[in-house]
Order: structure tokens, then C-alpha cells, then sequence
């Protein structure tokens, strides 16, 4: 037996080296590596999360909803993709536009709520659809917790692009 190396060894250094240089060709890195679609993060696309949102605000604004925002977050969090904001004038109208969301995700679109919560205090009200997540408040929560500025490094999607037009 030899105390020598082999001449081709490799050091532990470089043996990591090689795999991480195998992966970056392996996987080509992108922009936005959350935009991908996959089984764990997002199993049915981004685009599927945007039909939810679109459905949402639709649902909101024909409610009467006011300052109705749909905020792409896919960037900032691997579990939801976009949120909806939008403010009631009263606990009747938070739980009419709670309702109709639900209504509107599940017959419309086909899909279920995961969760809620602040159905019965009705000053925030939170649906989880997975992708998306509805936020509705009443003006003074909204103003006091103010999401907007919290996720400020999401983008706001004009409604417009939704082909949604804003109440006035």
C-alpha cells in the first residue's frame, strides 16, 4: 500500500466545488425562482392564483367594496401568491362580500376555502384559499394595520389589467 493520494483525487473542496458547478448547469437559475410552479410550493400555478384574485376583486367591487387591491406576493412568500385587499363600510356588507367570495371561488372556479378567520368580530376578515388569501376590513383596521405598507415589496396589480374597472 501506497501513503500517497491517488494523482486524480479530488479534495473534499473540490469534490463540492464540482457538484454545486453540476447543479447551476443542471438547474438554470431565474429571475424569480418562487414564479415556478411546483408540487410543494405551487401545484397549480401562478396564473391559477391570478384567476382566483381576479374573481375576488370582481366579487368585492360588486359589492361595493372600496379600495379593492390585489397585491402579487409571489416573490416575498412561498405559500401565497397574491392577496386581496379591500374595505366595507359595515359587518353586513364584510359578511356579504365574505360570502360571495366563497360563492364565487367555489361554484365559479372550483375551489375551496382552506380557512377563516374574523368572521364573527367582522373588522378583519381573512380567507385562505391557499394561493391567495382575501383580506376585508373595516376602514380604522385596515388604516391601523395597514397590509400595504407591510407587504410593500409586493406589486400591486392594476385592476385594470385584471379587466376589472375600480368603483368610483
Amino acid at each position: 500500500m501506497s501513503d500517497h493520494p491517488p494523482e486524480n483525487s479530488e479534495s473534499p473542496e473540490d469534490a463540492v466545488a464540482s457538484d454545486q458547478a453540476a447543479a447551476a448547469e443542471k438547474y438554470s437559475p431565474r429571475d424569480n425562482p418562487m414564479e415556478t410552479p411546483t408540487r410543494a410550493i405551487r401545484p397549480h400555478g401562478i396564473e391559477e392564483a391570478r384567476k382566483l384574485a381576479t374573481a375576488a376583486a370582481r366579487v368585492a367591487l360588486e359589492n361595493n367594496g372600496s379600495d379593492v387591491l390585489v397585491l402579487d406576493i409571489s416573490g416575498q412568500s412561498a405559500e401565497f401568491d397574491f392577496f386581496v385587499i379591500a374595505t366595507g363600510t359595515s359587518r353586513r356588507q364584510l359578511h356579504a362580500i365574505s360570502e360571495q367570495i366563497d360563492d364565487a371561488l367555489e361554484k365559479g372556479l372550483g375551489d375551496r376555502r382552506m380557512g377563516i378567520e374574523g368572521y364573527q368580530e367582522s373588522s378583519w376578515i381573512v380567507l385562505d384559499y391557499g394561493s391567495l388569501v382575501v383580506h376585508l376590513f373595516d376602514e380604522d383596521t385596515r388604516e391601523y394595520y395597514d397590509l400595504e405598507s407591510l407587504w410593500a415589496d409586493g406589486i400591486s396589480v392594476p385592476l385594470e389589467d385584471l379587466g376589472l374597472t375600480p368603483n368610483e
